[in-house]
């Protein structure tokens, strides 16, 4: 039990510091982990990582990593959400006037599969109503409590 801790702990490390610390914002590592789960198993791969410890136990720590990015962001308040949704969508190559569309269309995508119900839909909630503000021409001044 204790080699498995470990071993998860390694590989969060080395997908932290490689992966996911060079990404901006929690958006684009939050993309970055659904992209490694294959949509039709549901299963995490990591071909770099799993070489050094497994594709078990890297599928496993990239699932919970996954869940626990994904309820981070919606512990966060929605005026630094719509920042970072922001930041995202202007990364994007599609540009920003398009880039709203491209989320609505990828973001069931983006939620763990493991995620409760109620977080998926407060996930799809916020993210349908920021992706709205983001097509704003201009934004309005809006408090951010």
């Amino acid at each position: 039990m204790q080699e498995q801790l470990r071993v998860h702990r390694q590989i969060l490390y080395d997908l932290a510091l490689h992966y996911l610390e060079p990404l901006n914002g929690i958006f684009s590592r939050l993309v970055y982990l659904a992209s490694l789960k294959n949509m039709s198993t549901n299963v995490y791969a990591h071909d770099r990582l799993a070489a050094v410890y497994g594709a078990e136990a890297v599928g496993e720590s990239l699932a919970n990593c996954h869940e626990e990015l994904f309820e981070r962001l919606l512990e966060m308040p929605l005026a630094q959400q719509e920042g970072d949704l922001r930041q995202f969508v202007g990364t994007l190559p599609e540009g920003a006037q398009e880039g709203p569309r491209v989320c609505r269309r990828r973001m069931e995508d983006w939620i763990p599969a493991a995620a409760p119900d109620y977080l998926k839909e407060l996930f799809r909630s916020n993210l349908v109503a920021l992706l709205e503000l983001l097509r704003e021409p201009s934004p309005k001044v809006r408090s951010s409590r």
